[in-house]
């Protein structure tokens, strides 16, 4: 039974068959059009109605007369070689867009500062790529791109990664208050030193530089989960923080910005395979003119 279905199974070539010689009705034109001898085409029609069992044309002296049946493959037939054509342009405007799901992780300031106008500008380009996005710190980015679970990292601190990386930019530390314009005066001040939770190595790096300039911990302390919390605290006069220059763009000009020799660097990872999927690549270069543009 098996053997008799898969031999009634029609082909493209059938399908073919079936629309020339229900278009021409005449076994000699429609071997020219589908450029094969006329015994052969004859040949093959006869071996298809003896496998379906059935008659799909009468022949006669003065042609080929469709019978019901044929005509109800015949329709069949076009119907299928209509629907192989719309997939065929399908995939060509598929080959020809950028389509797929682009798979990105970020250390949490980056997703609040730098990320938005990159991604404006990627969705306006490319409307027809999805976008998933994981922010956490940046051991938690990490861990999602070393798992294989994102396309992409930007994650922040030095990184020993041994594939593809680029460094997107370095931050500037600053101190910043609204009353507190020089190192010095930290020794004395009991305005608290409002932190941020964030990944060891960012806290290893505050608290060598504070020790590395006094042998006591600040007088007063106040740790916030978030950055823009520990920056909205600062604007309004509660104490005072050491931020990147990321976050600091729009800081009023009546706070004081005082460097203090620290930078933190950005890194860009992903993997080969990944930058062979035509949504990374258009990412990249998203990325790319941007750094261009400043």
């Amino acid at each position: 039974m098996e053997a008799k279905e898969r031999g009634r199974k029609l082909q493209i070539d059938d399908f073919q068959m079936m629309v020339v010689l229900a278009q021409e009705s005449n076994m000699r034109k429609a071997a020219e059009r589908l450029f094969v001898s006329q015994p052969a085409l004859s040949q093959r029609l006869q071996s298809m109605e003896k496998q379906w069992g059935m008659k799909f044309f009468i022949r006669s002296q003065k042609g080929l007369t469709i019978t019901p049946e044929g005509e109800k493959v015949a329709n069949y037939a076009k119907e299928m070689l209509q629907r192989e054509e719309d997939i065929k342009s399908e995939l060509a405007v598929f080959r020809a867009e950028t389509h797929g799901t682009l798979k990105i992780a970020v250390a949490s300031v980056i997703g609040q500062y730098w990320l938005p106008p990159v991604l404006k500008k990627f969705v306006h380009k490319y409307p027809s790529v999805k976008i998933s996005l994981f922010t956490g710190w940046s051991s938690e980015v990490q861990k999602q791109f070393y798992e294989g679970d994102v396309h992409v990292a930007i994650l922040r601190g030095s990184q020993e990664y041994k594939g593809q990386k680029t460094q997107l930019f370095e931050d500037e530390l600053y101190l910043v208050d609204k009353e507190i314009k020089d190192i010095s005066m930290l020794k004395e001040t009991n305005r608290p030193f409002i932190q941020f939770k964030s990944d060891s190595t960012y806290y290893g790096q505050i608290q060598n530089w504070w020790y590395g300039l006094f042998s006591n911990p600040p007088k007063r302390t106040i740790v916030v989960d978030q950055i823009e919390t520990c920056k909205q605290l600062v604007l309004n006069g509660i104490g005072y923080a050491l931020l990147p220059s990321t976050v600091l763009k729009e800081v009023q000009e009546n706070m004081y910005k005082t460097p203090v020799q620290l930078t933190r660097e950005t890194w860009l990872l992903t993997s080969e395979s990944a930058r062979q999927l035509k949504q990374v690549q258009a990412f990249l270069e998203i990325i790319e003119e941007i750094q261009m543009e400043k």
